[in-house]
């Protein structure tokens, strides 16, 4: 189907660079020019200057202890947001994120407790839910022809209202001692760091090489960048997209059983600026919100950075509602900083 081809023309895309065909040569990039190809560099940049403005305001904030909860709460927004970041590349978003998180904490919540379900099985059951929940919403996209921002603006209203309804608006709270739960995100690896942040990177890795060295990711950033050619090429961009679709929903649902996990209750309004955290978390690391570029690493980085701010504000004692402040600023800046690194790369090339 042409995936010879097809591999080097994403690579290049994705790495901002350029390759010469034939006899001829190009000459070597500066350092500076060669990192800026980078994505994750921006985001690496602001993370830092994140450490360095909370720690200059609280001594406190490089602290193992509080190290480990920026690692820990960064892993419930990361898992969510290394799915969307798989979407926005292939030229998707999904807004349902946030009340499949709470629907999917919720399902396994109501089947242990109310049912006496086997814990495995409600798990099981609950991120299946939840995968199935990614995979109505890529239907509904793909054969109604309609924008995916629309489709799951919807679904988020709508599941939303089920996990009210579910509950009555009340949380589900889990007393006994259930080992899934700790092995989901209520035991701890080291100090304050929860096992959730090791799934985590576990999730993070193993998507970075099914995008970064699998011809399946190879595809997602040929549907995501020019769909007409990568159609052309054969590749099989519907089925592509309805797979991200799902796997959104499957690692919404999954980040849900963590803080389920790790907080012991369920409530069904939690979540509910996840869909804007975990955007930001993969704009913030070099995704582009028209599809066709971005990183796993700076996604990760990304939700970092985000968990970084919320705890740093936290810690300096400033009023909650300045960090959705500070993700609407993040949010501008980082698309703008990315529309200006890609005309330099452009331009360097």
């Amino acid at each position: 189907m042409g995936g010879d081809a097809l591999p080097t023309h994403v690579s290049d895309r994705h790495k901002g660079g350029s390759t010469m065909d034939g006899k001829g040569s190009s000459p070597k990039p500066s350092f500076w020019k060669a990192l800026l190809h980078h994505r994750e560099v921006g985001v690496a940049c602001a993370l830092i200057i994140v450490f360095t403005v909370f720690f200059s305001m609280k001594r406190q904030f490089l602290n193992p202890g509080t190290l480990g909860d920026i690692v820990t709460i960064a892993a419930e927004l990361g898992v969510v947001a290394v799915g969307a970041s798989f979407l926005m590349i292939s030229g998707e978003m999904d807004l349902s994120v946030g009340s499949n998180f709470a629907l999917g904490g919720m399902i396994l919540a109501m089947l242990v407790t109310k049912q006496n379900w086997n814990p495995v099985l409600a798990f099981i059951l609950a991120i299946s839910c939840s995968a199935g929940i990614g995979a109505v919403n890529g239907i509904i996209t793909l054969s109604a022809r309609i924008p995916s921002f629309i489709t799951t603006l919807g679904a988020m209203m709508f599941w939303r209202g089920v996990a009210l309804y579910l509950t009555q608006g009340w949380p589900i709270s889990i007393f006994e001692d259930v080992p899934l739960l700790r092995w989901l995100g209520g035991g701890r690896v080291i100090s304050t760091v929860h096992i959730s942040a090791l799934w985590w990177l576990i999730i993070g890795a193993i998507f970075w090489i099914i995008l970064q060295k699998t011809p399946y990711g190879n595809w997602v950033f040929a549907t995501g960048g020019k769909r007409g050619a990568a159609r052309a090429l054969g590749v099989p961009d519907v089925k592509v997209k309805l797979i991200n679709f799902t796997l959104i929903g499957l690692l919404a649902g999954l980040g849900g059983c963590f803080q389920l996990g790790r907080m012991g209750s369920m409530s069904p309004v939690w979540g509910q600026e996840l869909a804007l955290e975990a955007i930001a978390a993969s704009v913030i690391g070099g995704n582009s919100l028209n599809g066709g570029v971005g990183s796993i690493l700076g996604t990760m980085l990304g939700a970092i950075t985000m968990a970084s701010i919320r705890i740093g504000l936290v810690m300096i004692g400033a009023p909650a509602y300045w960090y959705m402040s500070f993700v609407g600023f993040i949010v501008v800046a980082a698309v703008a900083l990315n529309v200006k690194l890609g005309e330099v790369i452009s331009w360097s090339k």
